[in-house]
């Protein structure tokens, strides 16, 4: 979307707070499975299983309440948090993960190539970059279709450009439903 229909981050903000994403939430903790179980699924292939439950994640756009890392770390897994309006530490960046978690997040991003890869470095050898947003196919009719009416929503995606990504990165990306991809360093 063009900058001038961009939201300042007064405005921005202002939207996100009136989000009710409450950590006790049922239907949001099984709203953020659907990222949960193929990154700790990832996570058990590479050895992050008991006795060794200790992978390091990282919470990209973790809003007010903080969540799924509150799902990761029932694991067994310590996750930091980063978000531009609540947990802005951006010396997160100068670590690496073994798995990074977008959900809902990416569409909101004014400089998406340059915050994608900026978490796609941030992975350690092996780990996982998991992206959740609702992604256009050829069924979409984008001038009826829900997603692009939040005016916090100014960049979107598809599986197409998932795998152009995973193409540019050379690795490899997986799809679970037509919201999550799992991209392997």
């Amino acid at each position: 979307m063009s900058k001038i229909h961009h939201l300042n981050d007064t405005e921005e903000k202002l939207r996100y707070d009136a989000h009710q994403n409450n950590p006790d939430d049922k239907r949001y903790q099984a709203f953020l499975s659907q990222v949960l179980e193929p990154v700790i699924h990832h996570l058990n292939k590479q050895g992050f299983k008991p006795p060794k439950i200790n992978a390091k994640g990282l919470d990209f756009g973790c809003g007010p309440g903080p969540t799924l890392s509150l799902m990761f770390e029932k694991q067994g897994h310590q996750v930091d948090l980063f978000d531009k309006f609540y947990v802005n530490n951006p010396a997160v960046f100068e670590q690496n993960y073994d798995f990074i978690t977008a959900t809902e997040v990416v569409e909101h991003l004014s400089a998406p190539n340059v915050e994608l890869l900026r978490l796609f470095n941030s992975l350690k050898k092996g780990g996982v970059l998991a992206i959740m947003t609702q992604m256009m196919d050829d069924k979409t009719d984008f001038a009826t279709w829900y997603y692009k009416n939040d005016p916090t929503h100014i960049c979107f995606f598809s599986k197409n450009t998932m795998r152009h990504l995973a193409k540019q990165w050379h690795v490899k990306v997986l799809f679970f439903g037509n919201n999550v991809a799992l991209f392997m360093s």
